[in-house]
């Protein structure tokens, strides 16, 4: 039965009202989304809910542009910090800045929360705004090139198998010798160094790095940093447990991603926003079923994480998704329609928000009907349901208190009690740099890394050259000087130069670590110590 439909009450329809309702009457705590859409009215007295241990089974919030997708997740965040959950928003159109301030009344809100039972108040709630390398209003988030790991890296590159299977190996090696990965200069460096007569070698019995894959992935680094990627790679590295504040009341720290200047960049905010949760992944303890998240994560635009992915590439993001749900997080993928999202991910979103979807077009058509097919069984006539919501309605089906679906309810949501909109660039940039994280990320480091290195060891190679002579001058010098009967074997040419001063100093400026592998995550990522 449709939403929209107007008329006489069918029989039964109060007792099936009476059914969606008692299925979204939870005991324990939970998030008011809004009240129910039967027959072309909204009912009040039927409310919609989500319940707060449910939030880290994850979540897909979908539907068309202009939908209201952006105020749903505006909804929820609010609703989950004041519960002391700390929330993560992408905000990518750059209008989710108003969640830190109380919203306005107008006739339109009130109207609203009239409709659905809500007491609306003007509240705004603690938000720390971040930025992809200090590229815009926010507190610079970074990430060192060993951290992001070969996997992430190569699809932000747009590497193939092969060309993403040699730059696990040019990681490898410099993880192997110490050489650190901070920035694209340094990546550059080990690439250039091991395809250069002294570093050929170095991989040639794990498979060598051939000349012409070498050259692919120098000059994907080189037009990245062009379109002017440099900055998101480089220290200070943003710490991702400062994800996970709460505010002095109690409140949840909302983070939101400012990335309205890089949205001509989406893959590699996509794939950025991977990085965060593949670092969550790895760094967080075991904490199994809780009484609330420990934080919840809103991946928008996740389309882009998928689009022509490998399969190694979408396992992991599988096996991420489910493994991350028992330290605690909950995600949700923000896109246009289901189908966007691999169906392995997919059967593991257990909470739907699903919007509006347009049908022009047979290819549209096609998705609607795919759409349909994912939720479960309901009264409802789903297709023209899903064609007819207005803003701020949607379908939706979450998981109940015992784990089980609730019944297919159509919503008109409540209404963000926050400033739906963006507040002025004046005072977003006033809010970062009184934010408590501005001194510790605002200003870039350049410490020694792979590319200092690499430079000291070719400025010291005449050197060490040089050496070897003079060594073995004195070796001979010494043997002549001294009798045969001392019984004491002469050190051989090699062990004088291996054991010269310049030798050692050559060493130590290939790296400090020798012989230490860095352990990397499902995607490549480095394990780092805090």
């Amino acid at each position: 039965m449709s939403a929209g439909e107007a008329g006489d009450k069918p029989p039964g329809a109060d007792a099936e009202v009476a059914a969606i309702a008692a299925g979204y009457a939870f005991t324990g705590q939970a998030l008011d989304l809004g009240a129910l859409l039967w027959d072309g009215r909204c009912r009040a007295d039927a409310q919609v809910r989500i319940p707060l241990p449910m939030l880290n089974r994850h979540g897909l919030v979908a539907g068309a542009t202009g939908t209201g997708k952006t105020k749903t997740l505006q909804l929820i965040a609010e609703q989950l910090s004041a519960q002391g959950v700390p929330v993560f928003l992408a905000d990518v159109k750059g209008d989710l800045s108003g969640i830190a301030r109380p919203g306005q009344a107008g006739e339109r809100v009130r109207g609203r929360a009239g409709e659905v039972g809500q007491e609306w108040t003007a509240t705004g709630f603690p938000a720390e705004f971040l930025a992809l390398g200090g590229l815009g209003h926010g507190v610079p988030v970074r990430a060192t090139i060993t951290s992001f790991g070969p996997v992430l890296l190569s699809k932000v590159l747009g590497l193939n198998q092969t060309q993403e299977q040699s730059l696990g190996l040019i990681f490898h090696y410099a993880d192997t010798k110490g050489l650190e990965l901070i920035d694209l200069k340094d990546l550059r460096a080990v690439v250039a160094f091991l395809t250069s007569d002294e570093g050929r070698p170095e991989l040639k019995d794990i498979g060598g790095l051939s000349t012409a894959t070498a050259g692919v992935i120098l000059r994907s680094l080189t037009a990245f940093e062009a379109q002017g990627m440099a900055d998101f790679f480089g220290e200070p590295e943003f710490d991702t447990a400062d994800l996970l504040r709460t505010a002095p009341d109690g409140r949840g720290v909302v983070s939101v991603l400012e990335l309205p200047a890089v949205q001509d960049k989406p893959l590699l905010f996509s794939t950025f926003l991977m990085w965060l949760l593949a670092d969550l992944f790895h760094d967080l303890p075991e904490i199994g079923d809780a009484d609330k998240p420990k934080l919840v994560f809103f991946f928008d635009e996740a389309h882009l994480l998928f689009d022509d992915a490998s399969k190694a590439f979408l396992d992991s993001i599988t096996q991420t998704v489910r493994l991350i749900r028992s330290k605690g997080v909950g995600v949700f993928f923000v896109t246009q329609t289901p189908k966007d999202v691999p169906s392995d991910v997919l059967g593991q979103l257990g909470n739907r928000v699903q919007h509006a979807l347009r049908a022009f077009t047979p290819e549209d058509q096609k998705a609607l009907r795919a759409t349909v097919q994912t939720f479960p069984k309901s009264s409802y006539d789903l297709e023209e349901l899903l064609t007819g919501l207005g803003t701020g309605e949607a379908v939706v089906t979450v998981l109940s208190e015992d784990g089980a679906p609730t019944p297919v309810a159509a919503t008109r949501l409540r209404a963000p009690e926050s400033l739906m909109g963006p507040v002025d660039a004046a005072e977003l940039d006033a809010a970062v740099r009184a934010s408590a994280l501005y001194g510790r990320y605002a200003q870039a480091v350049d410490r020694e890394s792979a590319y200092e290195r690499l430079q000291r060891t070719r400025a010291a190679a005449p050197e060490a050259a040089a050496e070897a002579p003079r060594a073995a001058k004195a070796a001979k010098a010494a043997k002549a000087a001294k009798s045969g009967k001392s019984g004491k074997e002469e050190p051989s040419l090699v062990e004088q130069v291996v054991g010269s001063g310049m030798f050692k100093s050559l060493a130590r400026s290939v790296g400090t670590q020798l012989g230490r592998e860095i352990t990397r995550s499902l995607f490549g990522t480095a394990r780092r110590r805090r």
